[in-house]
């Protein structure tokens, strides 16, 4: 696919967030104005981008004399952020166009306002250099890229130990792998590597959320103990809310975000308890058990401006330091959902400050405006069979061709789930993805010129529901008191994300700066043991119970189905899985105490 050819399907959603100069006035998206006349807006104002971005490459390139010599969040507001001068000036504009409770950000990331959206569709030209985009005309419910699985008939406590074979034949497989039950902490722990001494103590983890979980500290000391982890101290667990500035308009905005499961419209009254925030702790937990975690659950008008505050609350912390250098966020906006440049501002931020920010690529094939940053690190997700002593049978990347029994024969549905990734139209290639990635996953054609841009995803770890992590939760019951602890299993790239986040405070325990934006250092270890590499599964070389997952009939609203692992579908995504660097893993995922000590190694000679 061409660069012209997405741009035109992204640019036109695009429209209701970002600002466009015509004529005298910048228009900001005349139609989503006319379907919501009353909401709260958020005007992006434009920091020094040249300035933060030639900072940021200078304070994560190991090498350069500014390396890891991080910004307080308020030293970076007074360098690069908007003015006070052109933050009064849109404040302002906001207020004489009859616009309410107009407030600003703490960082002066952006200002707030409540009132009819028609009165800001124009931003006057003389203020049109000063504003990024803006959000809050179409926000609505939440964005989680979580994978839900269903309730299998049966399953195994690890991978291939219970094995079926099925007829007719798919192809040439006759046989499959019950999907696993979910897998423990300790079989992800010994599947990455994480030794003993591998706890993330003294680190803070952020995790964002879009909802708030029913008894998180109980179910982390309740998943603590079925899993044979040290019990949490009430101190390594905080839990606090994001509203943002600015109240809500008269009339709830709509999403421009989708769940990787459904539309954001889809009917969730039969849907099963959704476990995201437990997962992003647990996962953290299982990989950092003692690591301190901040949960910050945005609220406020819409999800997309909810989860942009939490995770932006995070990096302007208390003004002095960031509220956590590890940041790890489950959840994805699509392109056009909102504006890239908001996003790219965040992430210069958290760069300059030495805070990693960590994004799941998204649980559908291609990019999403949140995963696809040359400043964020993107997670992106695998299939993993984890052998009865907890030894790595395979590890493929993430992306399910979905077959069903149907009168005798097999109905091939196509690609079902699968990790986000591929090469970005918004960015030109990093320089520290020079000479990995492969010129066929980083060139793209643009008015008949090859271009290379930025390729996603930066690393991964395990997401495949068929081969996820035993979550556990606590749902409130019919008497509205938390209920008992329950268990299902989970994945997606919101386990994916998390779970390199706590590999990431492993990494950074006991260290003398945060790890900050780890790109530049990963992408040097390249080819390196640091790396396991995520290889293809190939018929000839791989048992068929690791080639597939089956799942018997149960019932005749249940068929037998089968999951073939690591599809690569043109028709369905351009992503590959390859030997060395790959559009589906990265650069793969992280190889234990060899990742850990290499990271280490890197950043203290940098």
């Amino acid at each position: 696919m061409t660069r012209a050819t997405t741009r035109r399907t992204t640019t036109a959603a695009a429209l209701a967030v970002g600002a466009i100069v015509a004529g005298g006035c910048v228009g900001v998206g005349q139609a989503s104005a006319a379907a919501s006349p009353q909401a709260t807006v958020q005007v992006w104002l434009a920091p020094n981008l040249a300035g933060a971005a030639a900072f940021a490459a200078a304070v994560s390139t190991p090498g350069n004399a500014q390396f890891h010599h991080y910004l307080s969040p308020n030293a970076y507001t007074a360098r690069f952020g908007p003015s006070a001068a052109h933050v009064t000036a849109v404040e302002a504009w906001l207020k004489s166009a009859g616009m309410t409770d107009v407030r600003v950000s703490s960082g002066r990331d952006y200002v707030s306002a409540t009132g009819p959206v028609a009165k800001v569709t124009s931003v006057p030209a003389a203020l049109a250099p000063d504003v990024l985009a803006v959000t809050g005309l179409d926000d609505a419910s939440a964005v989680s890229s979580q994978t839900t699985a269903s309730k299998a008939p049966s399953c195994s406590q690890y991978w291939a130990q219970h094995v079926s074979t099925f007829k007719p034949a798919y192809g040439k497989l006759t046989k499959g792998s019950l999907p696993v039950c979910g897998y423990s902490a300790g079989q992800l722990r010994a599947a990455y590597g994480a030794t003993s001494a591998a706890t993330g103590k003294g680190q803070t983890v952020a995790l964002i959320e879009d909802e708030a979980p029913v008894a998180m500290f109980h179910t982390l000391t309740d998943y603590a103990k079925a899993n044979g982890l040290p019990a949490p101290a009430t101190s390594q667990f905080r839990q606090v809310t994001s509203t943002g500035v600015g109240g809500c308009g008269s009339a709830p905005a709509a999403s421009a975000a989708s769940k990787a499961t459904g539309t954001a419209d889809a009917d969730t009254s039969q849907m099963p308890y959704s476990d995201e925030s437990e997962m992003d702790s647990e996962a953290v937990y299982a990989m950092a058990p003692g690591a301190n975690q901040l949960m910050v659950v945005g609220s406020g008008c819409g999800e997309d401006q909810s989860l942009l505050d939490a995770a932006l609350s995070v990096l302007t912390g208390n003004g002095a330091e960031p509220s956590a250098t590890i940041e790890s966020n489950s959840w994805q906006i699509p392109l056009g959902g909102v504006s890239v440049k908001v996003v790219h501002a965040i992430d210069l931020r958290a760069v300059a400050e030495g805070v990693g920010m960590y994004f799941a690529a998204g649980d559908t094939p291609g990019l999403t405006a949140t995963g696809e940053d040359p400043d964020a690190t993107v997670v992106g997700g695998t299939a993993v069979g984890i052998g009865a002593k907890d030894d790595r049978l395979f590890e493929t990347g993430w992306s399910n061709d979905y077959v069903e029994l149907d009168g005798g024969k097999w109905n091939d549905l196509g690609v079902s789930s699968a990790s986000g990734g591929g090469t970005s139209l918004d960015y030109a290639q990093p320089a520290y993805q020079n000479g990995v990635v492969p010129t066929s996953m980083s060139h793209v054609t643009v008015n008949k010129k090859t271009v290379t841009d930025r390729a996603v995803p930066d690393i991964a770890a395990d997401a495949d529901t068929n081969t996820g992590m035993l979550t556990g939760y606590i749902a409130t019951g019919t008497d509205a008191k938390p209920g008992p602890y329950q268990t299902e299993v989970n994945g997606g790239t919101s386990l994916a994300c998390p779970l390199v986040a706590g590999l990431i405070a492993d990494a950074q325990q006991g260290q003398s700066s945060a790890l900050g934006f780890v790109n530049p250092l990963i992408y040097g270890l390249y080819g390196t043991a640091a790396f396991h590499d995520t290889l293809p599964i190939t018929a000839a070389s791989t048992p068929q119970q690791n080639q597939d997952a089956y799942t018997p009939a149960a019932g005749a609203d249940n068929p037998a189905a089968i999951n073939t692992f690591d599809a690569q579908d043109p028709a369905s995504t351009t992503q590959v899985t390859a030997k060395g660097y790959d559009t589906m893993t990265g650069l793969g995922t992280p190889n234990g105490q060899a990742f850990i000590t290499a990271l280490r190694k890197a950043a203290n000679h940098g």
